[in-house]
């Protein structure tokens, strides 16, 4: 199970990786492995304010259709359009290509909750 070192966990099995005052955000490769083939994504707020723990968008795979929230709070500056045509590429790529969003930070101390990669690792394993 692939976990990078330079991201930040959630227990919802979403990754976030800081870069400046932008984070982008996905799904872990746990989460694609559990959710099958992905077949559509969701993300409707673009330009939103959302907090932490609120609904950014739903990714609809074969078997279920699954709400994604919020690891941090911060503003949706853009959705990885590229998914539209072909919500795959996170089945073949959660921590590259297959990012969903990105924002900007509204509080940096919302990633000192979030989980390192060891704490990740010991979820996933458990």
């Amino acid at each position: 199970m692939n976990v990078p070192e330079n991201c930040k966990y959630t227990d919802k099995h979403e990754w976030v990786r800081v870069e400046g005052d932008e984070a982008f955000i996905g799904i872990t490769d746990y989460a694609q492995g559990e959710l099958g083939d992905i077949v559509y994504i969701e993300i409707e707020t673009a330009g939103e304010k959302l907090g932490k723990g609120e609904t950014f968008g739903t990714i609809e795979a074969v078997k279920t259709v699954s709400d994604m929230f919020m690891p941090i709070s911060g503003e949706v500056l853009e959705f990885n359009t590229s998914l539209e045509e072909d919500a795959e590429i996170v089945n073949k790529d959660p921590y590259g290509e297959g990012w969903l969003i990105r924002i900007s930070i509204d509080n940096p101390s919302d990633l000192d909750e979030l989980l390192t990669p060891e704490q990740y690792k010991e979820l996933i394993s458990a």
